[in-house]
């Protein structure tokens, strides 16, 4: 199931990348409701997860939230590190700067964290049915923004378009191939929990820090808001009808 699940989620990948070619305001509108999507599924499944797996605390605070700041910085810092820039910077202007290794090493990062997606896969179903299902939910829906910006943070930096192409395939294929990992490494419930902690902090910066940002970018609207609150409503049913 978890790698079926991330052949879903290649194929929302392909679709982010063609979307980032041809879609035009709408675009927003799908990135609210997958930001919307993934906030939920960090506050109602992935640390309520965590916690319960994990039950040791340090400096008395609870080890499965240490790990999800942990998760949170990591994108942080990766993203400063390499000068990540995400799509919506367009909305600004288009970058000549012509270093075409920074868009290579941008769109290699993404790869690497699809990876990790496909691996939190495993992983979720690991800790359980309803998890793992949560979890590929939240990645299916932010992989479509993976796949828009994987393609767009390549060219942005002066590659070709095949080369944002290649960065596209090798995007949709890293999280089928983290899935298979994550089904076939067996860990300990605590150590699955540690991961889900900090997964759901990896979660909450792309939601907050890129996605909600690029679908708010550009002329203002209410509907991206709309869409946000409305992803967030959905993942609380989800969870409720879960339990």
């Amino acid at each position: 199931m978890a790698i079926l699940l991330a052949v879903l989620s290649m194929c929302t990948t392909l679709v982010g990348g063609v979307v980032a070619i041809h879609i035009g305001e709408s675009k927003r509108l799908v990135l609210g409701t997958a930001a919307g999507v993934m906030l939920g599924v960090v506050f109602f499944d992935l640390l309520p997860e965590a916690l319960d797996a994990t039950g040791r605390t340090l400096l008395h605070v609870p080890v499965a939230l240490l790990t999800a700041v942990l998760g949170f910085l990591t994108v942080h810092v990766i993203e400063q590190t390499v000068a990540l820039h995400t799509g919506y910077e367009p909305e600004y202007g288009a970058h000549k700067h012509g270093f075409e290794s920074v868009g290579m090493l941008a769109g290699g990062g993404l790869v690497v964290h699809s990876l990790l997606d496909g691996l939190s896969i495993g992983f979720g179903f690991q800790a359980g049915a309803a998890v793992g299902a949560a979890v590929s939910i939240a990645v299916i829906c932010h992989d479509f923004a993976d796949g828009f910006n994987t393609f767009t943070v390549t060219t942005l930096y002066g590659n070709a378009r095949r080369r944002g192409l290649l960065m596209l395939g090798l995007d949709a294929l890293a999280p089928v191939a983290g899935a298979v990992a994550g089904t076939l490494l067996r860990v300990p419930a605590e150590v699955v929990g540690l991961y889900l902690g900090y997964f759901a902090g990896f979660l909450l910066y792309l939601a907050t820090a890129d996605i909600l940002p690029e679908a708010h970018a550009g002329k203002p609207s209410h509907g991206p808001l709309v869409c946000t609150i409305a992803g967030v409503l959905a993942m609380l049913l989800v969870a409720e009808l879960s339990r």
